[in-house]
């Protein structure tokens, strides 16, 4: 027996093992691109175009350390002959010079086109932490103040920046009313269908479970008509409206296998007591479905947020685009500017983490509401 109860315990110690190891390799998956995004939203646009954002920490890059010009009676579509600082003479052709050659750890390498007849010498030398981080990515796009970049005749040049301040505004205007009023909605009519007696209960209820499965792109052309007949499109009304008739299927689905599960003795009690069923939602079954609320509140915030579609088809651009939006027209107007993209892409982060972390801890219980009975 103490032999099969130490093969036990080592069972579950290996097991357990293999679950962390699996669980830290897909975080670190995750971690480690999300962390050169953060790390390149520091940086300027140099940078981020001529390395890649590990540069940022001590590592060893080809340095240049001098150059050769050659004289004009060498043919540059030959084989060419190189003297070297050190006095030794090597050959090659343009092509392999274009691609760098090795010379005892020194890169020999073409620079620009035949004409200039040039060739760059570079050493690999170790270099430190980059310390030209800066904010300026975060401020112009909040801001959206004017920024310089270099043209292609190498002429300095000044462009309007991007702003996001409005845009991240707008967003939390359509988010916050698009997530509430389906909670609200859905925890009546989910109450109703777990614990009222009515006729075509499971009819109504059977016809929201076969709604979930109605793709959004199908809808939203009848919905943006049905809004512009009532002078909604375009306003925040109507997007709170759209929303929320996406969201209310899989909200009452949710909220009633939770609601389901509470013990009807609770309920009987509160009905002898003379409890009413407002009064028995209000003061039981909301404060008793707060991990599934949460659960839902999660799903929807997050969706609301990152949305696309239904924010460009309803409320249109402007002044009252959302920050998915505003987003996208920075990658189409400036798809070079990916140090601000980088940072748009954080600054459209901050809300959704925080809403996450903080109602994280009711994620679990409220998705596992209803999967066990008994």
């Amino acid at each position: 027996m103490a032999a099969k109860s130490g093969s036990l315990s080592e069972q579950k110690k290996s097991s357990s093992f293999l679950t962390h190891l699996v669980l830290v390799i897909l975080c670190l998956i995750w971690f480690i691109p999300v962390f050169g995004v953060l790390v390149t939203s520091f940086r300027n646009s140099t940078n981020v175009f001529n390395s890649g954002w590990w540069r940022v920490f001590p590592h060893q890059e080809w340095q240049e350390v001098g150059e050769i010009k050659l004289d004009s009676d060498v043919d540059v579509n030959g084989e060419i002959e190189v003297t070297m600082p050190n006095s030794k003479v090597i050959t090659g052709t343009f092509d392999s010079f274009k691609s760098g050659v090795d010379v005892n750890g020194t890169k020999v390498q073409w620079y620009g086109a035949k004409r200039t007849r040039t060739l760059k010498l570079y050493e690999k030398k170790m270099v430190g932490f980059e310390s030209n981080l800066t904010l300026d990515n975060y401020r112009n796009v909040l801001t959206g103040k004017k920024i310089q970049y270099t043209g292609e005749n190498g002429e300095t040049l000044t462009r309007n920046g991007s702003s996001l301040g409005s845009a991240f505004l707008n967003s939390i205007t359509v988010t916050v009313p698009a997530t509430i009023i389906p909670i609200l909605i859905a925890a009546f009519a989910a109450y109703g269908f777990a614990w009222l007696n009515f006729p075509g209960r499971k009819l109504f209820f059977s016809m929201v479970v076969a709604m979930m499965v109605v793709p959004l792109q199908i809808a939203i052309v009848p919905v943006l008509s049905d809004l512009s007949k009532v002078n909604l499109s375009g306003q925040f009304l109507g997007i709170w409206m759209a929303h929320t008739g996406f969201g209310l299927p899989l909200a009452i689905y949710l909220l009633f296998n939770y609601i389901s599960t509470i013990p009807r003795e609770i309920l009987e009690s509160a009905f002898i007591d003379g409890a009413s069923n407002f009064t028995i939602f209000t003061r039981l079954i909301l404060p008793l479905s707060v991990p599934s609320i949460a659960s839902f509140g999660i799903f929807q915030f997050l969706w609301v947020w990152n949305d696309y579609l239904v924010g460009l088809v309803i409320l249109g651009g402007g002044q009252k685009m959302v920050i998915t939006q505003a987003l996208a027209n920075i990658v189409g107007t400036r798809g070079q500017d990916w140090h601000l993209l980088t940072a748009g892409a954080f600054v459209s982060m901050i809300v959704p983490l925080i809403v996450f972390l903080s109602l994280q801890r009711y994620f679990v219980r409220g998705m596992m509401a209803g999967s066990v009975k008994g």
